[in-house]
């Protein structure tokens, strides 16, 4: 399958397929290629682009910016204006959840379905408390801190190659980014404002997610008026790759029953 890759501003986007645009935004020191499960089969009918948020996976990472939520928001929005999408589907993991909530906050009328993975209305969950991952970071460096937390992030019957893998992608987001990442993660709070959500949401949580556990997933549906919760079995943090025929079969059929496009 034909990857187009470009660079816009600071982020790193991998487009395939052709149709309505799908539009995957990854969390917290984690990459695009944790959306490689989705490509082949959401490319058959849309277009499916993956964004590597600056200062994740082979994006630039400059000092001289900002790595807050309200930056990748708009660096998102610098995404879809330079490939001109209208509208997309917006599907965001984790920190990228929480992007996707401010960003359809932002612009009700560019989304047409979200999302959310892993994700939820603020912070995260108390095992990834800001302090203590700044305090790992601090004691052993953001690389073994990342590969810490992905330890944490898969469940128990993930493979060992599996974890191997992604312990492998979060090591190239540098310790200035993931501080500042971090802090503004945590501070983040859509709470008060789930509510003016109106598009049809979706939202997953793998059912052994010590990262951002289910209950937080189902605050996220309570709070959002359109919106179907899908817990998958036998996954943690990241359902789109440890179950991905699973994960995929209901984002599949959530998009044919509510994408407009």
């Amino acid at each position: 399958m034909k990857i187009e890759r470009r660079l816009i501003g600071d982020c790193a986007v991998e487009i395939t397929g052709h149709g309505p645009e799908i539009v995957f935004v990854h969390g917290f020191t984690t990459t695009a290629e944790f959306w490689k499960e989705q490509v082949e089969p959401f490319s058959e009918n849309r277009k499916v682009v993956r964004i590597n948020l600056p200062g994740h996976g082979v994006s630039p990472h400059p000092v001289d910016r900002h790595y807050t939520i309200d930056a990748f928001v708009a660096d998102v929005e610098r995404v879809l204006d330079a490939l001109e999408i209208k509208t997309c589907v917006l599907v965001g993991l984790s920190m990228g959840g929480t992007i996707a909530q401010r960003f359809t906050l932002k612009n009700p009328d560019r989304v047409t379905t979200l999302v959310l993975v892993g994700a939820t209305p603020h912070g995260l969950g108390p095992d990834v408390k800001v302090d203590n991952v700044l305090a790992a970071i601090g004691s052993v460096g953001v690389a073994k801190a990342s590969q810490n937390v992905i330890e944490r992030s898969f469940a128990a019957c993930a493979s060992a190659t599996l974890v191997e893998w992604a312990k492998n992608e979060v090591i190239q987001t540098p310790d200035h980014v993931a501080r500042a990442a971090i802090r503004s993660l945590n501070d983040s709070d859509s709470r008060s404002e789930l509510a003016s959500i109106a598009v049809p949401t979706l939202v997953v949580v793998g059912a052994e997610d010590a990262i951002t556990p289910p209950d937080q997933s189902r605050a996220l549906a309570d709070g959002i008026p359109v919106s179907m919760l899908s817990v998958i079995p036998d996954a943690a943090h990241f359902p789109m790759i440890e179950q991905p025929e699973a994960f995929n079969a209901v984002l599949g059929e959530f998009l044919g029953r509510h994408a407009s496009h």
